[in-house]
């Protein structure tokens, strides 16, 4: 290997470096929401408010990216505490049981311009594949205390019954009182590691 070849190769490398980087997500800034219908008239939407994990993101090379997302299903809030209650309890999310939900990557890709993820999702102790629809990442930011952060948001729409959450009840004019498919979103905001981390 000759000096000018050694040398593209390292050009090439610390290219790459640049390009991957990898995130901490700001549980603070960032939360995971569902909508689902309710008696077949309305929408009830509820949000965890602890969503932790890392992201890491290859501008160059989208395929090299990966997310890796836990939520803690006792973060759920509706705004309603009794129905709180009863979506951690044994009919629904059994957090008892089932403490957290996950998202791993396993493939990610860009279409039409905007980034899709396909891996598996962990919940009440299932775990199937589903592809997200990702919208971002945004470009990095300096905040006040000298840290790059971006952000990014993804959703996607599932059967609850998928993940043996089959609760439910019928009501008199016909239908049930919740229904099967769940849109779920999870907006990110994340702060770069230090080189190494």
């Amino acid at each position: 290997m000759n000096w000018k070849t050694l040398t593209l190769g390292m050009l090439a490398l610390a290219a790459s470096a640049v390009a991957q980087s990898t995130y901490t997500i700001d549980t603070a800034h960032s939360a995971a929401q569902f909508s689902v219908r309710h008696m077949m008239i309305s929408n009830v939407k509820g949000e965890f408010t602890k969503v932790t994990g890392t992201l890491t993101y290859d501008s160059k090379n989208v395929a090299a990216s990966k997310i890796d997302v836990v939520i803690d299903a006792n973060s759920i809030s509706t705004r309603e505490p009794k129905r709180d209650e009863h979506l951690k309890g044994a009919d629904f999310f059994d957090t008892a049981k089932y403490p957290t939900l996950a998202f791993k990557s396993k493939q990610i890709w860009r279409t039409g311009g905007k980034l899709q993820a396909k891996g598996d999702l962990t919940m009440h102790g299932v775990t199937r594949e589903v592809v997200l629809d990702v919208d971002g990442p945004t470009p990095e930011v300096k905040d006040p205390w000298g840290n790059m952060r971006f952000g990014a948001s993804a959703t996607t729409k599932v059967s609850r019954k998928e993940w043996g959450l089959v609760w439910n009840q019928a009501i008199e004019t016909g239908g049930v009182v919740v229904g099967d498919e769940v849109t779920i979103s999870i907006d990110i905001e994340a702060t770069r590691n230090a080189a190494g981390k």
